[in-house]
């Protein structure tokens, strides 16, 4: 049997704990480690696999890989991907795609120029519990949508770099995720407490709404991760950290999951989506298509995320303005 090959560009201690283990999981086979610290490509190539470089170009030189997965920060993320899928490999990286929203625009461009594949690992999109939300939402007409609501919180952050921000490095994941069960945004607001805290408001394309509350003030360790759904006539959905649920239909409960794991740690690689993610991207290499969270539905996520951003800054209305790559 032939599995895919993948090299890895980068080898800190996210992509360490949450990638490398999964890739044989995934249904792949690890060539390539890359790191401009030899040590750490040396490490995760004795730990996984593979053979450590120090030069990317080098490694897809030698390598040949099926795909290539970039993390290593949303800069490089943006600066590398249309370099490597210009090289001729597809891409996977890590969220978020790019420090902005133009930057991603620029990624999507040069994926649809060479045809190959980028996708975004916004582990949301394949949770269990939102998958289960995504079937749930198609089996009505969107003008029956009526809102979503959420409430996501994390320890403090710094908001010195796009890695130690609140909204770029964590609130993203629920960003993503609503744009991804409720469709674009129309109009967006917000308020904020500086940095650390937002109240938003969105009235989405298909004229429902959504309020996001966001902030880094309570746990890493206590999840605070609680959607809920609503739509016309008693239909109603309610998540709690990405793996419970109770759906009710015309105001009757008929169905529900309380799995037997906790799984906020990151221990459950398909509660979580860390390892169906990376599933998706290597079942899309082999078949020769698209994944749920491709650059062109990431880079819709930076649009909401800088309109959140702005409104917030600016006390005013947002717009969100959708380019076509």
């Amino acid at each position: 049997m032939s599995f895919p090959r993948i090299a890895i560009v980068g080898a800190g201690s996210l992509s360490t704990r949450r990638i490398y283990p999964n890739i044989g999981a995934a249904g792949a086979r690890l060539v390539g480690v890359c790191d401009l610290d030899a040590a750490k490509a040396a490490r995760n190539a004795e730990l996984f696999g593979g053979t450590p470089y120090d030069d990317l170009e080098t490694m897809l030189e030698a390598e040949q890989p099926d795909g290539v997965i970039l993390c290593i920060g949303a800069d490089a993320h943006a600066r590398l991907a249309p370099t490597v899928m210009h090289l001729g490999y597809p891409v996977y990286t890590e969220k978020p795609p790019a420090p902005s929203a133009a930057a991603a625009l620029e990624v999507a461009r040069a994926s649809k120029e060479t045809g190959l594949l980028c996708t975004t690992a916004f582990k949301k999109r394949y949770s269990v519990a939102y998958t289960r939300a995504r079937e749930f939402i198609a089996e009505f007409p969107p003008d029956d949508l009526y809102s979503i609501s959420v409430d996501y919180a994390s320890a403090q952050y710094t908001h010195t770099s796009p890695r130690s921000s609140f909204l770029l490095d964590f609130a993203i994941h629920l960003i993503d995720l609503t744009g991804y069960l409720f469709g674009d945004a129309a109009e967006v607001f917000a308020f904020s407490k500086g940095l650390d805290a937002y109240a938003v408001s969105i009235r989405f394309a298909n004229g429902a709404v959504g309020s996001l509350n966001l902030n880094c003030g309570r746990s890493f360790s206590i999840p605070t991760e609680e959607v809920e759904i609503s739509i016309r006539g008693g239909n109603f959905m309610s998540i709690h950290n990405s793996s419970s649920w109770r759906i009710a239909r015309e105001g009757q409960c008929v169905e529900w999951r309380e799995p037997p794991t906790f799984t906020s740690a990151g221990d459950s690689g398909n509660d979580t989506g860390h390892l169906a993610e990376l599933t998706d991207f290597v079942q899309a290499l082999q078949e020769g298509r698209s994944t749920r969270s491709c650059i062109f539905e990431s880079y819709k996520s930076m649009v909401l995320y800088e309109a959140i951003a702005e409104s917030a800054a600016t006390d005013t209305v947002v717009l969100p303005r959708y380019e076509t790559p």
